[in-house]
C-alpha cells in the first residue's frame, strides 16, 4: 500500500507509483498499546501526533542503507534461495558496539533478482532469520534510481566531476530523479511497518537515501533520525549545480544527527546549508549544531574504523603465513610498496604509476631494488571512464616494465583478479610502504589495514618466526583528498596530482630511519586499534540519543508541502494569537500599551517599498483615536524617515534607532537622556567599520545619531561571517573603555551607547504611564526580529513591576514560528495587520455588528473588514 501520510508526494513524479507492484502484507503487525494491536493498513493516525509507547523499553535500532548486509545465493539442485551474513559489511560489523540484547533491524535492498511470486516468502524468512526487511523495487526503477541518479548524477558530483560536456558525464534527467525519489518513498514505506517511532532509533546510511528522512519525519514528526554520509560532500561551488539541490539538503535536515568522515565534509555542507538555505550553524560545548525552524540538527565527524576481530583472525591463518613465506621468498632483498584500489577514475591508479615513473627516473638507485604491488579489485561499474582508466593503467605499467624493468624483476606487477583476503592480508604485512593515492575518496580504509596488519598478532609472530617484541613499523604516503587523511598524522600527505611530489614522499619513506617508522605506527596503531568500527557506531548512537533528548518536551508543527515539508518545534506554551482571544480581553480592559515594531512586522522585510500602505496608516490611526490606547512603533530605524512616513497618525508615539530617541506623539518634541557630547566614540569607530567595507565587497555602513551599524547581508556568506567576527572582535579592543556596546547580530555589527535598547524603551514608556496615574492593565507587543526579543523580555518582567497595582494582561507576540521569548506567534505581516484590524474595530462602538458576529465567523469578518 501506499502510505497515506506521504500521499501529496506522489505528485512529484510522473513515475506511476500507482502502477508498482505493492509489497505484501508479510511483516507481522506493530503493536503500540498494551493489548491492542494497531493495523498498519490504516496508518498510525495523522502526522501530529506519534503511536504510544510499546509495553516495556527496548533497545532497537533499525538500519536502512541502499543493500542488506546478505549474502544471496541460490542453490542449483533445490532451486531455493539461501542467505547468509556479509561479515565484511559495515552494517554487520558496526554492532559490535552494542551490548549483545540490542536489537538490529535491516532494511535495504537485495543483492539478487528475486521473482515477484518469490517475493512474500523471502520476506517472511529474512525476517524470521536474520531480522532484515527486503525492499522490491520493481527492475526498471531501480535501474533509473542506482545507476542512473545514484551513480550518474549524485556519485560523480559528489566525487567533484561536473557533466561539463555530453561525453564527460550525463546532463540532469528529471525522470532518473523521479525514480530516486519514488525508491526513497518505497524505503519509507518498509520502514513503517515495522517501527515503535516512541522507542526505535532509526540509522540511514549514505546517498542513495537522502530524501527518506522528510519521507520519515512527515510521518512521525519525533522520529529519531540518525544520518551517516560514506562519501565526501562537495563545496557549495560544485555542490549548487545541482537542480534539486535544496531537496536533498532539506532532506538531511530532517534528520537530528548528520554524521560525516571530516570536517571538510561538514564544512562544505553547512556552507551550503548557510549559502543555499540562509541557515546558520554554531558550537555548542564541542558540538555542532544548526537552528532549523526549531530543531537543533547536530553534526557529527568521525572517520569509520574497522574491524580489529576480523583482520586479526585472517592474519593468524595458516594460508596467510605461508602466502607471507612466499611473498618474502619472492621479493627477498627489495622494497615492496603496495597499493590496494578499486578500479576507477577518482582512485588515482594510473598517478601513481607516473609518480612511480617518476621515483625511478629522479632516484636511479631505487630502480631494481623497489616493487609497486598494485592490486586491482574488481569495478565496482561500468562504462567508457573505467574502461579508459583500466587502459591507461595498463600501458602506463607496461612502459615502466618495459624502461626500467630486467630479466626477473619488475618494478610494477599489476594483479587484476578477484584476491582472496588471506592473500591481500599477506601482502598487507610484508609491504615496507603502502601508497594511496586516490584523486577523491570519501574515507578508504586500505591505510587502517596495512597499519594492523604490520602491527601482527602472536599467532602470525609464531607462525613466521618473529619475537613477539620485535618493533613493529609501517610507513604511509596517503592523498590529502582522501576521508583517513585527517585521521593519520603520521602519514605522508601527498597531492596525488604532483607527480614529483609523490616520488619524493615514496623515496622518503623508503629511507627513513627505523626509529622514526616505529613512532609513526605506533601513533597510528594507537588511533587505529581505539577507534574501530565498534567505537564509531557507539558514538554516532550515543550522539543520536543526545540530539533526541527533547523530543517530548516541545509541540511540533508539519508544515511545507512535497519535498519542502519540515517540522516546527517549540516550547508547549507558544501558541498562535487568535483574534477572539486578544479582542475580548482588548474589550475588557481600560487602559492599553501597544508596542509595534516596523520593518517585518508592519511591512513585509522582503518589501522593497518601505513606506507604510494606506492600510497600515488607516489601522495605526484608528487604534490611536481610541483614548484607552497608548499606541508605539519601536524601530531601529532613524527618527527623521519614521516621523515623515507615520506623520498622518498624529496621536502614535514614536520610539526610533532602538529608544534612543522617543516621541510621545507628533505635538510633542523628541526626547533624549544621551548627550552628543558623548558620541566621540564614532571618531573611532568610522575609520574600523570603513576600513572593514572596503575590504568586504558587498558590506555597507549605516549612519544614526546614535549608533554606526556595518550590514554584510549583501556580502559572500563565509567571508561575511568571518569579517564581521574579526570586525566584532576588533571594536571591543578598541572601544574597551567607551560607554558603548558592541553587537552583532543577523549580518550586521552594531556599536551604540550603553542602556539603549527596545527594552529599555518599552521600559521608559510603561513607567511614564505609571507616573501619570494611567498604568497599564493590558500590554500588547509585536515583533519580528533579534531586537525585538528585548521588547518581550521587558514586557514580561513587569508583571512583578512592584510599580503597578496590579499585573496587566500580556501579549508578546512574535511575528513567524520560531524559537522566542514571546508566548504567540503570528504567520507573517498580513495576520498582524488582521489582528490590528480586529482590535481597531473593537474599538469602534459605532459597529455594534461586530458583537453579533458568531464565534466561528469572526476570523471572517475581520479578514472581509479590512
Amino acid at each position: 500500500m501506499v502510505s497515506r501520510s506521504c500521499a501529496n508526494f506522489l505528485d512529484l513524479a510522473s513515475w506511476d507509483l500507482l502502477d508498482f507492484p505493492q509489497a505484501h502484507r508479510s511483516l507481522p503487525r506493530v503493536m503500540t498499546v498494551p493489548g491492542i494491536v494497531s493495523e498498519l493498513d490504516g496508518g498510525y493516525g495523522d502526522a501530529s501526533s506519534d503511536a504510544n509507547s510499546s509495553t516495556g523499553s527496548h533497545d532497537r535500532k533499525i538500519i536502512v542503507s541502499n543493500m542488506l548486509p546478505l549474502q544471496a545465493k541460490r542453490d542449483t539442485e533445490t532451486g531455493q534461495w539461501c542467505f547468509s551474513w556479509d561479515e565484511d559489511s559495515l552494517l554487520v560489523q558496526l554492532r559490535d558496539g552494542f551490548s549483545s540484547d540490542t536489537e538490529f533491524v535491516y532494511i535495504g535492498s537485495l543483492n539478487a533478482d528475486i521473482g515477484t511470486s518469490e517475493q512474500e516468502a523471502i520476506s517472511q524468512k529474512l525476517l524470521l532469520d536474520f531480522n532484515c526487511v527486503p525492499t522490491f523495487l520493481p527492475k526498471e526503477m531501480q535501474k533509473k534510481f542506482y545507476l542512473g541518479f545514484c551513480k550518474h548524477h549524485l556519485w560523480p558530483l559528489f566525487h567533484y566531476m561536473l557533466p561539463m560536456f555530453p561525453d564527460h558525464g550525463d546532463r540532469f534527467d528529471r525522470g532518473l530523479w523521479q525514480a530516486y525519489v519514488s525508491a526513497n518513498k518505497i524505503f519509507s514505506d518498509r520502514v513503517m511497518e515495522v517501527i515503535n517511532p516512541e522507542e526505535d532509533y532509526v540509522w540511514i546510511h549514505d546517498y542513495h537515501l537522502m530524501v527518506l528522512p522528510t519521507f520519515l519525519r512527515k510521518r512521525f514528526n519525533r522520529i529519531k533520525l540518525g544520518f551517516f554520509l560514506h562519501s565526501p560532500f562537495p563545496s557549495s561551488e560544485i555542490y549548487r549545480t545541482l537542480p534539486v539541490r535544496d531537496d536533498l539538503l532539506r532532506g538531511l535536515l530532517n534528520c537530528d544527527l548528520l554524521g560525516f568522515h571530516t570536517f571538510d565534509y561538514a564544512r562544505h555542507f553547512l556552507s551550503c546549508c548557510s549559502r543555499m538555505l540562509g541557515l546558520d550553524y554554531e558550537s555548542k560545548r564541542g558540538h555542532i549544531g544548526l537552528d532549523y525552524f526549531g530543531r537543533t540538527v547536530f553534526i557529527k565527524i568521525l572517520p569509520v574504523g574497522i574491524h580489529m576481530g576480523r583482520l586479526e583472525t585472517v592474519l593468524n591463518l595458516p594460508s596467510t603465513a605461508e602466502k607471507m613465506k612466499e611473498i618474502q621468498e619472492q621479493f627477498k632483498g627489495k622494497k615492496l610498496i603496495l597499493g590496494i584500489d578499486d578500479m576507477d577514475i577518482f582512485k588515482g591508479i594510473s598517478l601513481k604509476l607516473i609518480a612511480m615513473e617518476h621515483l625511478f627516473e629522479t632516484y636511479r638507485h631505487m630502480r631494481g631494488k623497489v616493487v609497486l604491488i598494485q592490486i586491482v579489485n574488481p569495478a565496482r561499474a561500468a562504462g567508457k571512464d573505467v574502461e579508459e582508466a583500466k587502459r591507461e593503467t595498463y600501458e602506463t605499467a607496461k612502459r615502466i616494465n618495459e624502461r626500467y624493468g630486467s630479466a626477473g624483476y619488475q618494478p610494477v606487477i599489476l594483479i587484476d583478479r578477484l584476491v582472496p583476503r588471506y592473500e591481500k592480508t599477506a601482502y598487507y604485512a610484508m609491504a615496507d610502504c603502502c601508497l594511496v593515492n586516490a584523486v577523491r575518496d570519501g574515507m578508504n580504509l586500505v591505510p587502517y589495514k596495512y597499519i594492523i596488519c604490520r602491527q601482527g598478532t602472536p599467532g602470525m609472530d609464531k607462525a613466521m618466526g618473529i619475537s613477539h617484541d620485535s618493533p613493529r613499523t609501517s610507513m604511509l604516503v596517503v592523498s590529502e583528498f582522501i576521508g583517513c587523511s585527517p585521521s593519520l598524522s603520521g602519514a605522508i600527505r601527498v597531492n596525488p596530482w604532483d607527480a614529483d611530489a609523490v616520488a619524493e614522499a615514496v623515496n622518503l619513506a623508503l629511507k627513513m630511519g627505523e626509529t622514526e617508522k616505529q613512532l609513526r605506527h605506533e601513533k597510528h596503531y594507537h588511533y587505529v586499534s581505539t577507534h574501530d568500527v565498534g567505537y564509531w557506531a557507539k558514538s554516532f548512537m550515543q550522539d543520536l540519543e543526545r540530539a533526541c533528548r527533547d523530543h517530548y518536551n516541545k509541540r511540533c508543527w508539519g508544515i511545507g508541502f512535497g519535498l519542502s515539508f519540515r517540522v516546527l518545534s517549540l516550547s508547549p506554551s507558544f501558541r498562535k494569537l487568535s483574534i477572539d482571544h486578544i479582542v475580548s480581553t482588548y474589550r475588557n480592559t481600560e487602559r492599553r500599551a501597544i508596542f509595534l515594531d516596523y520593518d517585518g512586522t508592519l511591512i513585509p522585510e522582503s518589501s522593497i517599498i518601505k513606506t507604510p500602505t494606506a492600510e497600515v496608516l488607516s489601522v495605526l490611526k484608528s487604534l490611536c483615536g481610541d483614548p484607552k490606547n497608548t499606541v508605539f512603533i519601536v524601530s531601529g530605524r532613524g527618527w527623521e524617515s519614521l516621523s515623515d512616513w507615520l506623520s498622518p497618525c498624529d496621536n502614535l508615539g514614536i520610539a526610533a534607532e532602538h529608544g534612543y530617541f522617543i516621541r510621545w506623539s507628533s505635538k510633542k518634541e523628541w526626547e533624549t537622556c544621551y548627550s552628543s557630547a558623548d558620541a566621540e566614540w564614532k571618531t573611532m569607530v568610522e575609520p574600523v567599520m570603513r576600513s572593514y567595507m572596503e575590504a568586504t565587497d558587498g558590506s555597507t555602513i549605516e549612519f544614526k545619531e546614535s549608533a554606526l551599524v556595518w550590514h554584510h547581508q549583501d556580502a559572500d556568506p563565509d567571508f561575511g561571517s568571518c569579517q564581521a567576527k574579526e570586525l566584532l572582535d576588533h571594536l571591543e579592543s578598541v572601544l574597551a573603555n567607551e560607554p558603548v556596546v558592541v553587537k552583532r547580530g543577523q549580518h550586521i555589527v552594531e556599536v551604540k551607547p550603553q542602556g539603549v535598547s527596545k527594552g529599555l524603551a518599552v521600559e521608559k514608556v510603561i513607567h511614564r504611564m505609571v507616573e501619570n496615574g494611567n498604568p497599564p492593565d493590558m500590554v500588547i507587543c509585536i515583533g519580528d526580529d533579534r531586537s525585538d526579543e528585548d521588547m518581550f523580555e521587558s514586557i514580561l518582567n513587569t508583571v512583578t513591576n512592584p510599580d503597578l497595582p496590579m499585573p496587566p494582561e500580556i501579549f508578546a507576540c512574535t511575528v513567524g514560528r520560531k524559537p522566542s521569548k514571546a508566548k504567540y506567534f503570528l504567520d507573517d505581516v498580513s495576520d498582524v495587520l488582521k489582528l490590528l484590524g480586529g482590535l481597531a474595530t473593537a474599538s469602534s462602538s459605532s459597529k455594534p455588528q461586530y458583537q453579533q458576529e458568531s464565534s466561528s465567523n469572526k476570523q471572517v469578518a475581520f479578514e472581509s473588514i479590512i
